[in-house]
């Protein structure tokens, strides 16, 4: 009977561990109908091209013009950053040019797990 149990609370515990790292499937879901009005992996458009962002200094990628705000900016692109951004990019990087933002946590996390597969491509 405790066997059972504790096979389940490991069970359980990967499940979490696996959430906790975001689903770069629904991650991709989300981009399509969230970002791409502005963003694309590849091109820079009204928003500059995701693909590399992850690890990336803020106000980096080739050939976009950014607010002087992202041009001044210091932060590197990972998981935390990213998800601070998503939820109040103003708050993170007062003077910038995005007025989008993404609530909920659990979008955040998949949008980032999205972004940092498609960046080690």
């Amino acid at each position: 009977m405790c066997a059972a149990a504790l096979a389940g609370s490991m069970a359980a515990l990967a499940a979490a561990s696996a959430n906790a790292a975001g689903d770069a499937a629904h991650g991709q879901q989300l981009y399509a109908v969230r970002c791409v009005a502005c963003h694309s992996l590849d091109e820079n458009r009204v928003g500059p091209k995701h693909r590399g962002v992850y690890g990336r200094q803020a106000g980096r990628a080739e050939h976009y013009e950014y607010s002087a705000a992202l041009r001044r900016a210091t932060i590197v692109w990972d998981d935390k950053t990213l998800d601070r951004w998503l939820a109040d990019p103003e708050k993170l990087i007062p003077g910038q040019k995005m007025g989008y933002q993404v609530p909920q946590a659990a979008d955040r996390e998949d949008l980032i797990a999205f972004l940092k597969r498609e960046s080690s491509k």
